[in-house]
């Protein structure tokens, strides 16, 4: 086990100094839960070449296989007007994937709005999407430009398109497949011309079985889907989200948290994080507050969360509907099997060897060419 999660903290650390050092540090803050906001700030779309770099792509870390894949699939459909359906868990940064996609299409410098279906009243959220005219029902002053055509030219996010009435679903349909609406209250058609980008934690599917979903506008949403994977699916990005999250919060904060202990990553690598990266984050920013300074240890963490295993995890594997790639999930899962086995029997080799059914030799060459030589601490 020490050798597993001393490669994690050199590479924490490593992570850390480089965020202290670089002046363009990639913003990791997860989607906020409650986005209502124009967002017309220019965009920047990197290179090929970035999408392999640990620090991420596009205001989101990860050097993982999954987050590799989902790279690649924002710059392949990017550049397309296709509606796109991203899923995923709470938490799991669907919000950055939709403005990733957005600064990476040529409608960049158009504006990108988004919304939360599920913040905000059934019976203001019609107005919010499709304005109103004056006098349209009490209150209504004014006329009122709704999100669709304020962002004429650009994209509408539509976050927690789950929660969304069924009545909505219906004038949302006319929208996608006519590029038109009426505002409430008004008696004439609005042309728009818009690309549309939701994103659900729900299975559509099955709220299409139960009838809480319509089905056609399921369909109409399901032209490109993009699985986004839980935290606990890969794990091996939570030492850079740290790094990235101290750099931020120390900042914000005046603060000078310098690192974690072995042990304090060891619980974080270990933690199963419900909440994704937005709990990761969170708790992060608590301890970072509270503790003021210094290096973060397993009594400054939250009392919930449990070191719930004595070796690091073989890594979990999420087939997304892009597919995966064999090779790499089954380098990764050899590698994690072979250093839990080696902590297992202290690298005693011989041992070792036994235990993975294995010549020694066999086993030799494969620490070698994953490079699983022990690091002197």
């Amino acid at each position: 086990m020490l050798l597993a999660l001393t490669r994690w903290l050199h590479r924490l650390d490593l992570a850390t100094n480089r965020y202290m050092k670089e002046g363009n540090l990639l913003n990791i803050a997860a989607d906020d839960a409650f986005a209502v906001e124009d967002e017309t700030q220019p965009c920047e779309c990197r290179t090929a070449e970035d999408d392999c770099k640990p620090e991420g792509f596009l205001g989101i870390i990860g050097g993982s296989e999954q987050m590799r894949q989902v790279f690649g699939l924002i710059r392949r459909v990017a550049d397309s007007d296709s509606t796109i359906l991203i899923s995923g868990e709470t938490g799991t940064g669907k919000g950055l994937v939709a403005k990733a996609i957005h600064c990476c299409s040529h409608r960049k410098d158009k504006p990108f709005i988004s919304i939360n279906c599920g913040a905000i009243p059934e019976n203001l959220l019609e107005s919010e999407l499709f304005g109103h005219v004056k006098g349209s029902f009490t209150g209504a002053t004014s006329n009122k430009v709704g999100k669709f055509e304020r962002a004429h030219g650009g994209t509408v996010f539509l976050d927690e398109i789950g929660d969304m009435s069924p009545e909505l679903q219906v004038k949302l349909l006319k929208v996608l497949e006519e590029g038109e609406f009426e505002p409430v209250g008004g008696t004439r058609s609005i042309k728009v011309d818009v690309r549309i980008i939701a994103a659900t934690h729900r299975d559509l599917d099955e709220e299409v079985q139960k009838g809480t979903f319509r089905e056609d506008l399921f369909y109409r949403l399901f032209v490109i889907p993009i699985q986004l994977p839980a935290l606990r699916h890969r794990r091996s990005d939570i030492p850079l989200l740290v790094a990235d999250f101290l750099k931020s919060f120390n900042g914000k904060n005046n603060r000078q948290i310098d690192g974690l202990t072995e042990e304090a990553l060891h619980i974080l690598m270990n933690n199963s994080w419900p909440g994704n990266v937005r709990e990761l984050k969170n708790t992060i920013e608590r301890i970072v507050v509270l503790k003021g300074e210094g290096r973060i240890t397993a009594r400054d963490l939250p009392g919930k969360i449990k070191d719930t295993s004595a070796n690091p995890p073989v890594p979990a594997v999420e087939i997304t509907d892009e597919g995966i790639s064999l090779n790499s999930a089954v380098t990764e899962f050899e590698k994690a099997l072979i250093v839990q086995t080696l902590e297992k029997t202290k690298w005693v080799k011989n041992q070792a060897a036994k235990l993975l059914q294995l010549n020694r030799t066999t086993l030799v060459e494969k620490i070698k060419r994953h490079r699983l030589e022990p690091v002197s601490v």
